[in-house]
């Protein structure tokens, strides 16, 4: 990217069909002269994976903040309760994907929990495949192109390939599963109380869970955490959140106002004071200064409602 006008591209993708039940979508992303920014990488019910084209992304300050900032070419999120802090000197680039803790199994080897609050480079969960997708990422000069390559790549590993598979996972040691025995199917209860918090915008109760599942509260509580690095009441907590942002982004973008009250209500909060105190753990800003901060940044669409998941 030379010099000229500045370059200020956001795309979305759709997977592969076969990745549907594992990716939400993909987003590509590309900025070059524009003015350097600070992003908030906020709690989501989805895991993210980037891959960039260009400059490192460049992480300040991570969920987990024993982690040291840090740059990544590549780099596989957990889920999380704090806001990640990104930051860009008006040149970044990549493609970023939304990724269902139901299918960090199947595609990268673990369970989510795993990965739960932590940021670590992806070639601790791919090895040489990590390159590999970056090289021929960079060699596409679409977003299709990259969107197909994504594709192709991936979908092999939803057939129990191990290349690449079976270093540790950051710097607490945490045990990388390789192999098939890492590809074992998510549980069945686990994976209906995750698909009905979802479903319910993050308004349904664990014992409500529970009784859907059979299982007891504490069980479910147990299993559902180490699958996906949440208990299910900070799950419904974020996936509540991630709801109620989306929504007010797109009421912005759309031209209309904020109605925080209205939004609250929507969303299952008690008033807008609670609302704006989730705005406050969560994202570590008032709704309104989130706002005014996150409606250009093109690494966060506003379209990027729960949709699997996810992934």
């Amino acid at each position: 990217m030379g010099g000229g006008l500045p370059v200020d591209e956001s795309v979305r993708g759709r997977p592969a069909p076969g990745l549907l039940p594992y990716i939400a979508g993909y987003s590509g992303y590309r900025q070059a002269g524009t003015a350097p920014a600070v992003h908030l990488g906020l709690p989501s019910p989805e895991l993210t994976l980037i891959f960039t084209l260009d400059d490192p992304l460049f992480l300040a300050v991570h969920p987990d903040p024993g982690q040291p900032a840090g740059a990544y070419d590549s780099l596989a999120g957990g889920l999380h309760t704090r806001p990640a802090l990104i930051t860009h000197d008006g040149r970044q680039s990549g493609v970023q994907l939304r990724l269902s803790p139901l299918g960090s199994r199947a595609l990268l080897g673990l369970p989510a929990g795993e990965l739960a609050g932590l940021d670590v480079p992806a070639a601790e969960l791919f090895g040489r495949l990590d390159a590999e997708i970056r090289e021929r990422l960079r060699a596409e000069p679409t977003w299709p192109g990259r969107f197909a390559v994504l594709d192709q790549m991936l979908l092999p590993l939803l057939g129990g390939s191990t290349e690449g598979t079976g270093s540790a996972v950051g710097q607490a040691g945490r045990r990388h599963h390789s192999g098939r025995a890492a590809r074992a199917e998510v549980s069945p209860e686990v994976a209906h109380a995750w698909r009905l918090l979802l479903r319910s915008g993050g308004g349904l109760q664990v014992s409500t869970l529970a009784e859907h599942t059979g299982w007891s509260e504490r069980h479910l509580r147990t299993a559902f955490r180490v699958e996906t690095g949440l208990t299910p009441k900070a799950a419904a907590r974020v996936i509540r959140f991630h709801r109620a942002r989306v929504l007010l982004r797109r009421r912005v973008e759309r031209g209309e106002p904020p109605a925080l009250a209205d939004l609250a209500v929507a969303c299952g909060y008690y008033d807008q004071a609670h609302l704006a105190r989730e705005f406050r753990e969560l994202a570590g800003c008032p709704p309104s200064a989130w706002v005014a901060a996150e409606c250009r940044n093109v690494q966060a669409p506003a379209g990027d409602l729960v949709a699997a998941s996810q992934a």
